[in-house]
């Protein structure tokens, strides 16, 4: 019997929340924005119910904040927020690496390196901030995979969901993710040498680092 791939059907809900969470994301509707929901409705030829609900799951992911009287806003930036979310990616996905590491097989690691190359030259293509923002979950879950913390890994996809704004940010700003090459080749190495204490050294150093770079931005443009 022949595999067939199988094909991910969407609610017309589910279309209409990853294209106003990309044009969020994207900042083609920038922080601060009051989303008119008559009028975001008649640009994606819908009603207006699947973009109050699309609205209502933004807000679930920090996007979205609904005020009295203003209804929804797109979130504003904001650094408490950078401390925390990029403080616990660094905790878990610290534990994600440590517990992966003495079960990841040659072929996940010729695929974190495969992932790691195609990751270096994203900066490159059109839309270039999305590619490399879904390019390097892809790398970190590659090298998660071996953990068996199923949980733990669905706090993390959360935690990256909300700080994946800040991370465009940064990349349409100073172009600084570039400096983090060096440090996912050296966790693919210590992964590959077995090495898990400087592994999770590196990975902490590296969030940490984005979390400071990040921030600095922030006070840039405040």
């Amino acid at each position: 019997m022949s595999a067939v791939k199988k094909m991910e059907y969407k609610t017309l809900t589910q279309l209409v929340t990853e294209s106003v969470k990309e044009k969020i994301l994207s900042g083609e509707i920038p922080v601060g924005t009051h989303i008119r929901q008559a009028a975001l409705a008649k640009e994606l030829s819908v009603s207006q119910i699947p973009v109050r609900e699309a609205l209502l799951s933004l807000e679930g992911e920090g996007l979205i904040t609904f005020k009295a009287n203003k209804g929804a806003i797109v979130t504003e930036f904001n650094l408490e927020q950078v401390d925390e979310l990029f403080l616990l990616r660094a905790t878990l996905e610290a534990q994600l690496l440590e517990s992966s590491i003495v079960n990841l097989t040659e072929e996940k690691l010729t695929q974190a390196g495969f992932i790691l190359d195609t990751l270096d030259n994203a900066l490159k293509l059109n839309n270039a901030p999305k590619i490399w923002c879904d390019l390097n979950t892809d790398y970190h879950t590659c090298l998660y995979s071996a953990a068996d913390l199923p949980q733990t890994q669905e706090l993390v996809n959360i935690l990256n969901t909300k700080a994946e704004r800040y991370v465009r940010m940064h990349i349409n700003s100073l172009g600084g993710v570039v400096k983090v090459g060096s440090d996912h080749k050296d966790i693919l190495n210590a992964c590959i040498n077995r090495d898990s204490e400087l592994a999770v050294k590196i990975l902490k150093q590296h969030i940490l680092s984005s979390r400071d770079e990040i921030k600095e931005v922030l006070r840039q443009v405040n």
